[in-house]
């Protein structure tokens, strides 16, 4: 299945996107996909629910209509740093022995077509596009041979970054990654029965129509039941819990000289199987 959100900010309703390109309204079995949702089996709901001909009576969505995340804010979204072995180099970093972790605040979620907000007084906002990782179910101390069986399906993730709060102002990259409208996902949560083989994925971004990322998620130095396993050592992963599992080559910052946003930009992106998106950078409406 494809889980994607419409409607206004703030007040999205669930809904799926069929294989035809309907979209259709699925409030009939959840009010959102939340923590609650994925906990309580929702997507088995979800399925029985399909089966039982609701695509048939359900309402339909207007393809005009906003798409928002496909998951409601989750209570965290944790990150891959340095994942891929040509973003570490480009970057002058070995690759990592460990998978090198970061948050996001759930606060930054945004949908996949809205734009990019630059945090006031920014110079430095770069791209990544990434494979992110929804979780289905809570996990704690998962072995990797069982770790795919927590994860209720994956999706698009641009992880929006200032580089200067990052790296140059001190303390964790947290600073760096959390800023409003810095973690735009979708268009979709596809789930995994969907996905053949998630270490087979091509990814790519463009900014003002000019590849920069151009990738494949086969080239995950930590792969996807390794990370899960990994991070639920440190933390209960929740249902609903965004894992980003890291950028190939081709950031802003890795550029000479390096290349950053500005106003008016364009980032498209996306991933094989799990949709594109696009977001307009605008300036901060707090200046």
């Amino acid at each position: 299945m494809k889980l994607i959100r419409f409607g206004e900010a703030g007040r999205e309703k669930p809904g799926l996107l069929l294989d035809d390109g309907t979209r259709i309204d699925a409030s009939a079995v959840t009010l959102d996909y939340d923590e609650a949702f994925f906990a309580g089996e929702g997507l088995d709901r979800l399925h029985r629910w399909l089966d039982d001909g609701a695509a048939e009576r359900s309402p339909r969505v207007d393809a005009d209509e906003r798409l928002g995340a496909p998951i409601a804010r989750p209570s965290k979204i944790v990150c891959v740093g340095l994942n891929y072995l040509d973003h570490a180099e480009e970057s002058g970093l070995d690759a990592p022995k460990e998978p090198v972790l970061f948050m996001k605040a759930s606060s930054s979620l945004s949908g996949p077509f809205d734009p990019i907000e630059l945090p006031r007084g920014s110079k430095k906002t770069d791209w990544e596009v990434e494979l992110a990782v929804v979780m289905g179910r809570e996990a704690r101390y998962v072995e990797e041979r069982e770790a795919m069986e927590f994860v209720a399906g994956f999706a698009v993730m641009n992880d929006v970054s200032e580089r200067d709060y990052q790296l140059e102002r001190g303390g964790q990259w947290v600073k760096g990654k959390s800023c409003d409208t810095f973690s735009p996902l979708g268009p979709v949560l596809v789930t995994r029965d969907e996905i053949e083989d998630v270490h087979a994925l091509k990814m790519w971004l463009k900014v003002n129509g000019e590849t920069k990322q151009d990738g494949s998620t086969s080239m995950l130095i930590f792969n996807v039941p390794v990370v899960v396993s990994y991070i639920s050592r440190f933390m209960t992963l929740l249902p609903g819990d965004v894992i980003s599992t890291g950028t190939p080559a081709g950031v802003g910052l890795g550029f000479k000289p390096p290349q950053f946003l500005k106003e008016g930009d364009v980032v498209e992106l996306g991933i094989e199987a799990l949709g594109e998106s696009r977001q307009e950078v605008v300036a901060s409406p707090y200046e």
